[in-house]
This record gives structure tokens, C-alpha cells and sequence, in this order.
């Protein structure tokens, strides 16, 4: 019945989009579509057994568990902000002429059948059936890049559907092997998670590794993983701001759960003494890449995007020490991190709209008098820095002092590389805040720029997503707490 429910609220609202004409009305029906599923997901963590196993149909490939839940209440959280958000903003999109009014319905339908398949994809227990989700958010959050009267744009998403798909056919050859592993261990082949976990521990070592290798490059490519990130600047620094909010807030994660699952998979057998030192090794070419391409940056979407693919690779360090706590970190770096970057896009949206709607998203910011045209935005990019860079009271603070500390007991230098790239990735941030921020007109001339006026359905967002950053940071509820424990006891960590 939970699952129906998922599936009958996204129809209805396709049915809706589908019939409408008005801009307002689809933006209201993606609205409370996020919010029935975020009432759904928290209902089922407060009120269901989870794990949740047995559903009217599909029990033998879907099943909810604590980490897919996480996921999932994630996802509906920045939805609803994305979707509040996209109400002003896609008007300005509209009026500007960069969305054609034809486009509308397009957009709107791509969006909320994005929600269904990412909540569908969390919620599967079969591996194959994962795959095939994960790739359905592939095409389908392309379009929304693609969605833009630019060439840019269809040259992005392109580029973002090649890179992945390709990637994603290295996966789908692992989780054959997964399946043949299994097949000869168990006597019935099967890609079921739940399956796999119970007899992980007695799969052979060799087949594990190879299996995790050719996952790891599928979902890698996914995630924006160094070195199959390179889509990842380009598509999220030219999609519509409400959009690159969900690429880098849910869509990285997608990749990220498929590591997950199967590194706990792996976790259980004697490969991970040698998956694990090739994740620490890709987690920190990653946050290397993206350090050294924030330092000379001048576009500043690129720039908070290129702050995704730092972040993706704290989470393969994380995942690499393979400890509990290390792991709790990881999730609460995961929660953390979607909030931080929707808000942080958010506030770059009101930015673009404001002095670069007539450029090419390339070109380099030219952000003049930002206190007195745009104050909201311009503390949203300062306090979100300041949380996205790990400076205490924001939750990313405690993330990554904690991993930092569990990597300090298998290797000292790994913790020294780590925190000097990590204080490169934040200089090169807060050198672009200084350099841009700072900037005013000469006094007595008359201002050559007009504030735009920024929809209360712009502000809201951001105000809420920055406040509840302060609060998970200072404030984390017992309750969370122990529900990230339940999810590292389910992965046997």
C-alpha cells in the first residue's frame, strides 16, 4: 500500500501538469507532490516497522529500509524547497525568454517524475532494478538541464547522459558477476540486496573485488567521482538553479547509495582490505581535483559545483575507513552536504538572475554592489561557505573533524593531505567571495544596475534551509541520532 501511495500521488500530478496551462498551477502541484511524499516517508519512519518488507505488489524487488528512508526524506525535503523556489524563479526564466513557454509543461512533468523514480530507486531491494532507476534519473534530470533555450545547455546534458550511461554499463557488468557470484554460492542467482547481505560473507574475495570495481566506475561516474566528474561543473553550473539545487542536494546521492550498498556487501568478505585503501585513494584525488579547479574559478556556479566533487570525496574517505563511527559521519555528511549545496545554488540563482541573465553561463562573474542589490543572497553564499567549508557551529564542521579523526588512526599522512587540500578548497571559496563581494561602485555614481526583484518564493527557501543547518549543527535530536546508528547496524559495519 506505501508504495501505491508513492506511485498514485506521482500520477495524479503528471495528470494534472498534463491538463493545466498555468504556470502556477503545475508549480503548486510539484509542491504538495513533495510534500505528501515527505508526510509519506516521515509516517512510514515514525509509525511503520522498518525495515518494511511486504507490500500489496513488488515485495520480491522493493523494500524500505533505514538508509533508503534517509535517502528518501532527504530528497523530499529539498524537493520542496527546489519546487518553492522554482515558482519565482521560473517566471523570471519565462520572462527573460532563456524557458519558452512551450517548454512549461515539459519541465514540470520532468520534474515531478524525477521525485518518483529517485524515491522508486531508494526503495529497491533488487540491484538491477536499482540500476535501471538510477539510470532513468540520467535522462530524465537532462532534460530539466536541456530544458533552457541555449545550445550550452543541450551540449551539457549530452555530455552529462554520455558520461554516465557509459559509465553505468561498467556497473550492469558488475552486478552480472554479483548475480553469478551468487548463482554458484546460493544455487539460485539473485541481485536482491537483502539476499546478497545474509550470504556476502561466503562469496569469493576475487569476484567480490572485480564486481565492486566495475560498480564503483558506474556509480563514480554518477556521483562525480575524479575522474569521471567532468560533466558534473558543466551541467550543474548551466542548469536552471532550481535544478542544479536537486543534482547536487539528491541526484549525487543516488550514486553514492550504490557505492553504499554494495561496499557493504564487500565489507563482509576479506576484499575490503584491498577495496578500501583504492577508496581513500579516489576520495582523496577527488577532493585534490576539485581544490585546485576552486582556486582560479570565476563563475560562481562552477565554483559551488566543483564543491560537490570535494565533497564526494570526503564521503569516499569516509566510507573507506570502515568503521561504524566513520560510517555515521558519512551519512550525517550526506544529510548535510544536500542541504548546505541546495541553499548555496539557491542563493546563486538569485545572484544569476541578477547581473548574469544576458550572459553565457561561462563567462565570469561580474558582481558589483552585492550588499545593496541582493543581501539575502549575498549572506546566503557567506553563511552557506562558511558551512560548506567545515567552520563550526554547521554540521559539516563535526562531519569532517570526525572522519578526520578516524582517519588519523589508520594513517597520519592521509590526514595531513586531506586537510591541506581541504584549506585549499576553502581558500579558493572564500578568495572568490572576498574578490567579488568587495566590489561597489564609485561613490556619487549613479548606479548603472537595477535590483532585481527577488520573489518571496526565492527568499524562503534559502531563510529555511540555512536555519535548519544551524539547527541540525547545534542542535541534533537523540532521534536522528539513533536512526543513523539503526542504518550503520543494518550495513553490518
Amino acid at each position: 500500500m506505501i508504495l501505491i501511495a508513492f506511485v498514485m500521488v506521482s500520477v495524479i500530478s503528471l495528470i494534472i501538469i498534463a491538463a493545466t496551462h498555468n504556470h502556477r498551477q503545475m508549480n503548486t502541484v510539484c509542491i504538495l507532490q513533495a510534500l505528501i511524499y515527505a508526510v509519506l516517508a516521515t509516517w512510514i519512519a515514525l509509525f511503520e516497522q522498518v525495515p518494511v518488507v511486504s507490500f500489496l505488489v513488488g515485495s520480491q524487488y522493493f523494500f524500505i529500509d533505514h538508509l533508503g528512508l534517509f535517502e528518501v526524506l532527504i530528497a523530499t525535503v529539498i524537493f520542496t524547497c527546489a519546487a518553492i523556489y522554482a515558482r519565482g524563479y521560473v517566471e523570471g526564466l519565462l520572462e527573460s525568454g532563456e524557458l519558452e513557454k512551450g517548454s512549461l509543461k515539459l519541465f514540470y512533468m520532468a520534474w515531478a517524475l524525477l521525485l518518483l523514480v529517485i524515491v522508486l530507486a531508494f526503495f529497491s531491494d533488487n540491484l538491477a532494478l536499482f540500476w535501471i532507476f538510477a539510470e532513468l534519473t540520467t535522462v530524465i534530470s537532462a532534460m530539466l538541464i536541456a530544458i533552457l533555450a541555449a545550445r550550452d545547455n543541450i551540449d551539457a546534458a549530452i555530455k552529462y547522459i554520455f558520461i554516465a550511461s557509459v559509465s553505468m554499463l561498467f556497473a550492469f557488468v558488475g552486478f552480472i558477476f554479483l548475480f553469478e557470484t551468487s548463482r554458484v554460492r546460493l544455487g539460485t542467482g539473485t541481485l536482491n540486496w537483502t539476499v546478497l547481505m545474509e550470504h556476502a560473507a561466503t562469496f569469493p574475495p576475487g569476484m567480490m573485488i572485480a564486481s565492486f570495481v566495475l560498480v564503483f566506475i558506474g556509480f563514480a561516474a554518477k556521483s562525480g567521482i575524479f575522474p569521471f566528474h567532468t560533466w558534473l561543473p558543466e551541467a550543474h553550473a548551466k542548469a536552471p538553479s532550481a535544478v542544479s539545487a536537486i543534482l547536487s542536494g539528491v541526484l549525487l546521492n543516488v550514486g553514492i547509495y550504490g557505492i553504499i550498498r554494495v561496499y557493504a556487501l564487500v565489507h563482509q568478505t576479506t576484499a575490503l582490505a584491498t577495496i578500501a585503501p583504492l577508496l581513500a585513494l579516489f576520495g582523496l584525488l577527488t577532493i585534490g581535483i576539485a581544490a585546485f579547479s576552486m582556486l582560479p574559478q570565476k563563475n560562481l556556479k562552477k565554483l559551488v559545483a566543483f564543491s560537490s566533487v570535494e565533497n564526494m570525496g570526503i564521503i569516499l574517505v569516509g566510507l573507506a575507513i570502515s568503521t561504524p563511527v566513520a560510517l555515521f559521519w558519512v551519512l550525517f555528511h550526506i544529510m548535510a552536504h544536500s542541504i548546505t549545496k541546495a541553499s548555496l545554488f539557491f542563493s546563486s540563482g538569485i545572484l544569476h538572475r541578477q547581473y548574469r541573465s544576458r550572459f553565457s553561463s561561462d563567462a565570469a562573474d561580474d558582481i558589483r554592489d552585492v550588499f545593496r542589490l541582493q543581501p539575502l543572497a549575498a549572506w546566503g553564499i557567506i553563511i552557506g561557505g562558511l558551512a560548506i567549508i567545515g567552520m563550526p557551529p554547521f554540521p559539516i564542521f563535526f562531519t569532517e573533524f570526525f572522519i578526520m579523526l578516524q582517519l588519523g588512526t589508520v594513517s597520519l599522512w592521509a590526514v595531513g593531505v586531506m586537510l591541506v587540500l581541504l584549506f585549499i578548497a576553502a581558500g579558493g571559496l572564500g578568495y572568490f567571495v572576498l574578490t567579488n563581494f568587495t566590489q561597489v561602485s564609485e561613490p556619487d555614481t549613479p548606479p548603472d544596475i537595477e535590483p532585481y526583484r527577488t520573489p518571496a518564493s526565492m527568499k524562503a527557501p534559502i531563510i529555511f534551509l540555512l536555519a535548519l543547518l544551524l539547527v541540525i549543527g547545534i542542535v541534533f535530536p537523540a532521534h536522528g541520532m539513533e536512526f543513523l546508528n539503526q542504518i550503520v547496524t543494518e550495513l553490518k559495519f
